[in-house]
C-alpha cells in the first residue's frame, strides 16, 4: 500500500473505554483497516479482551463486595502486581463486571461513560467485524495481540489450542478477513505457526527490556528488544515471523533521529519483514518532546507533525487511539 494501515488500538479508545462495544464500532466506522484486541483468558478457558490479565484498572470489580477475596498479589512477567486477576474469574463471573477508562485523568470524556459496556470475548469481537464487513462492503480486519503468554501456560493455559478454537468458532479460520496474529513474546508466535493456526505472525518490541519468554529462559544473556531490532536480530526473524511492531520511541527518539527510524524500517524491509508502530495518540503526554505543546498532559500538541515523520519513515501500519484522527493523517 502506498500509506500505512491505520489500526484502532483497542478500538477507539481515545473516545470511549478501550475494548468496549462501542469503542471498537466507533473505530471501523472511522474506516480503520484493522481493530486490534489484547486478549487473556478467564478460568474456565474463555478468550477474554483486556489490556491486561489484571483488570482491577479497566472494570468495576472493586466495586463488587462478591469479589473482594479475590484481590491478590501475583508476578507477571518478573513485575509483582496486586489487583484481581482474569485467570481468577470465569467467564460467567467477568460478563457482570463493565468496563472503565483506564486514563481517566487524560482523558476525562471517555470516562463519562464508565460503567456503561460489559467486557468482550474474542469472539464477540470476531463477529463484529465480520457483521460490520457484511454491511460496510469493506474487508476490516484484526490485529490480535497475545499478552503473557509464558505466564498463562505455567498457569495451565493452552493458550494455541484455546486461541485456534476461538478463531474456529467464531469461522476466522477460512482467511475471508485479514488476519494479524502479535506478541511481545516469540514462542507462542512460533506455537501457532507449528499448530498451523492461520494469521500474519508480527513479533511486538518495546524500546526497552526484552521478551519475557527468553528472559525467564535465558535469564540476563536474553538478546534484548534493541537487539532484537539489529541487522543480527532481524535477521535471526526472518523466516520466523513476517514482521515487527516497534514502539514508536524506536522511531523517533532524538538519539536516532528521523533518518534513524527510516534506516531501522528500510532494514526490515530488505529482509521482507513488515514494520508496524504503536501508539499514535494525540495528548502531549504521549508525544515526543518535540511536538509537544502547552495546555498540560491531557491537551493534544503537534500530533500531525509526529505523525508525519511516523508516516515518512515508511512503516506498513500504525496503531492509533483516535481511529478519525488517524485516517484523516494517514490517509484513506
Amino acid at each position: 500500500m502506498s500509506r500505512p494501515l491505520v489500526i484502532g488500538h483497542r478500538g477507539a479508545p481515545g473516545y470511549r473505554p478501550e475494548h468496549t462495544r462501542s469503542s471498537y464500532l466507533l473505530a471501523l466506522e472511522s474506516g480503520v483497516d484493522a481493530v486490534e484486541p489484547d486478549v487473556v483468558f478467564s478460568r474456565d478457558g474463555v478468550a477474554v479482551i483486556r489490556h491486561e490479565n489484571e483488570i482491577g484498572s479497566t472494570t468495576d470489580v472493586a466495586d463488587h463486595p462478591e469479589f473482594a477475596s479475590r484481590r491478590t498479589t501475583k508476578t507477571v512477567d518478573g513485575a509483582s502486581l496486586t489487583g484481581w486477576f482474569a485467570e481468577d474469574f470465569t467467564w460467567d463471573e467477568l460478563s457482570r463486571l463493565r468496563c472503565r477508562e483506564r486514563l481517566p485523568a487524560l482523558r476525562p470524556d471517555s470516562a463519562r461513560h464508565d460503567g456503561a459496556e460489559p467486557m468482550l470475548r474474542l469472539r464477540d469481537l470476531l463477529d463484529l467485524v465480520t457483521d460490520a464487513a457484511k454491511t460496510s462492503g469493506r474487508r476490516p480486519g484484526v490485529v490480535l495481540e497475545i499478552k503473557h503468554a509464558t505466564f498463562l501456560e505455567a498457569a495451565g493455559f493452552d493458550v494455541s489450542g484455546l486461541i485456534a478454537a476461538e478463531l474456529d468458532a467464531a469461522g476466522w479460520t477460512d482467511g475471508d478477513l485479514p488476519l494479524w496474529i502479535e506478541s511481545f513474546e516469540l514462542t507462542i508466535l512460533d506455537r501457532l505457526a507449528d499448530a498451523g493456526v492461520r494469521g500474519t505472525r508480527i513479533f511486538l518490541l518495546e524500546a526497552e527490556g526484552g521478551p519475557y519468554d527468553l528472559v525467564s529462559t535465558e535469564g540476563a544473556g536474553a538478546r534484548s528488544y534493541r537487539e532484537w531490532s539489529s541487522p543480527a536480530g532481524l535477521d535471526a526473524l526472518g523466516g520466523r515471523v513476517a514482521g515487527v511492531s516497534l514502539d514508536k520511541r524506536m522511531l523517533l527518539d532524538p538519539a536516532r533521529g528521523a533518518d534513524g527510524g527510516r534506516a531501522l524500517v528500510a532494514a526490515a524491509h530488505e529482509r521482507e519483514l513488515a514494520v508496524f508502530t504503536w501508539t499514535a495518540r494525540p495528548e502531549n503526554a504521549f508525544l515526543v518532546r518535540r511536538h509537544r505543546r502547552g495546555g498540560g498532559r491531557s491537551a493534544w500538541g503537534d500530533y500531525a507533525g509526529e505523525w508525519a515523520e511516523l508516516a515518512a519513515s515508511g512503516v506498513d501500519g500504525v496503531f492509533v487511539d483516535h481511529p478519525d484522527l488517524g485516517v484523516d493523517v494517514f490517509g484513506r
